[in-house]
């Protein structure tokens, strides 16, 4: 097949959503398939199989865009319909301007179309400074779905969380695929030398955006309220616009964080050299970051946020701790540092736990949705054509008789003319 995957938002694999994106298109492209991306990354452009637009120009706005570290695409028509031409799938990522404009122009060029959900309401509205504003949330969820998702073939949700949540916004219109990101095979347990400077220290990691949403601030609380406050050494893995005011947060802690983006081989590294896996985030959709950390033998402490699908992730409460509480977070840090036994007991549990997000499996599955859309579509495409050609055919055969009576009645003799005579009786 010919796939077109369709990325508002692409860039470095720093953030859920690119990561999600570029394994879906290498697993595809593995497994045989043409894959055609539309994205608005200028370092692409001339890279076969990439098609680049344009970037929107906002103005005033444009310093705080480039800030959090995106851009926003165009929905450049002529870029998309070169990207189509002969394509038989559309997979688009994102419900923004570039998105809704592929999908405008799929439909009008009858292909079929599925949708990723990797957004929430929060992720953007966060940038508003409207986060906890339930109707503000509310209106995003509302325009995804009028302008968007109602429109699209199929929905592919990374969990069962966030299709319950999106759902409650509409009727569902599209057959629904909950489906995880996968977590790599490389994620795995290993035997790893920490750098001479980080011995005797306690390392406890989160990867994620430094973002509003991810509450970063909340483990460096936590942090100094441990009583293993002198041991603990953070390491912020990701990227993010909040790197600076993280920084200056932290500044009283014993030792100072690490922050730094890592690649994927060297991320498995400073997971398996850590001992505690923390994701204080609020606003989650699934943090495949928590799931890798634990395919690596890391016990997790998560938010128990009804905002997030990853305190699904906990196999008990010593798992979880109050959301946006610094001081459960830091008993629950000092509860597993402190039991050393149990901590590796909980590890061997979530090593079993976590095959059920393997990752060729999870392409596997949506390889299948991405095949059961296409032949969806195109059985009802020829379905509608033959109703079409069967209800024209029926309109010509009674337009014929139609022709045939009027014929027939035309080719009649007139009827003999009455005379003068017959009229009297003679």
């Amino acid at each position: 097949m010919v796939i077109c995957v369709v990325c508002d938002v692409l860039g470095e694999e720093n953030n859920g959503t690119t990561i999600a994106a570029m394994n879906l298109i290498r697993s595809m492209r593995e497994r045989g398939h043409e894959v055609r991306v539309i994205c608005p990354d200028e370092d692409k452009k001339g890279m076969e199989g990439f098609y680049v637009v344009g970037t929107l120009n906002l103005g005033p706005l444009n310093g705080y865009v480039e800030k959090n570290g995106v851009v926003i695409a165009k929905g450049d028509k002529k870029v998309i319909q070169a990207a189509f031409d002969g394509a038989d799938h559309v997979h688009i990522m994102m419900p923004f301007a570039l998105g809704r404009a592929a999908l405008k122009i799929a439909k009008k060029q009858g292909l079929s179309v599925s949708a990723g959900f990797h957004c929430q309401a929060e992720n953007f509205t966060t940038h508003l400074h409207m986060k906890d504003s339930k109707f503000a949330n509310d209106m995003t969820y509302k325009f995804f779905y009028n302008k968007f998702y109602r429109h699209v073939d199929a929905i592919h949700y990374p969990t069962q969380f966030i299709r319950e949540v999106f759902e409650a916004y509409g009727e569902p219109v599209a057959k629904a695929y909950v489906i995880s990101n996968g977590v790599s095979k490389r994620f795995t347990s290993r035997r790893v030398r920490r750098p001479a400077k980080l011995e005797g220290r306690k390392l406890i990691l989160f990867t994620g955006r430094y973002s509003r949403e991810k509450s970063h601030a909340v483990l460096i609380d936590a942090v100094a309220k441990s009583s293993h406050k002198d041991e603990i050494q953070l390491i912020f893995a990701g990227a993010g616009p909040l790197e600076h005011e993280l920084k200056l947060k932290s500044v009283n802690l014993p030792h100072h964080p690490i922050f730094r983006f890592f690649d994927r081989e060297h991320l498995v590294r400073v997971i398996c050299a850590s001992d505690l896996y923390v994701h204080p985030a609020e606003v989650e959709i699934e943090a495949i970051s928590c799931l890798e950390a634990i395919s690596c033998g890391l016990v997790p402490v998560i938010a128990n946020s009804p905002r997030s699908a990853t305190r699904f992730f906990a196999i008990d409460e010593m798992n979880l701790f109050n959301c946006n509480d610094s001081t459960d977070l830091a008993k629950k840090i000092d509860y597993w540092l402190d039991h050393p036994e149990e901590k590796a007991a909980r590890c061997h549990d979530y090593l079993g736990y976590t095959r059920q997000f393997d990752f060729d499996e999870c392409m596997d599955r949506m390889e299948e949705m991405i095949i059961e859309t296409n032949a969806r579509v195109r059985k009802a495409k020829e379905q509608a054509e033959k109703a079409n050609a069967e209800e024209a055919d029926a309109d010509t055969i009674e337009k014929n008789l139609e022709e045939a009576k009027l014929a027939e009645v035309a080719m009649q003799p007139p009827a003999p003319a009455a005379t003068f005579g017959g009229m009297l009786g003679r």
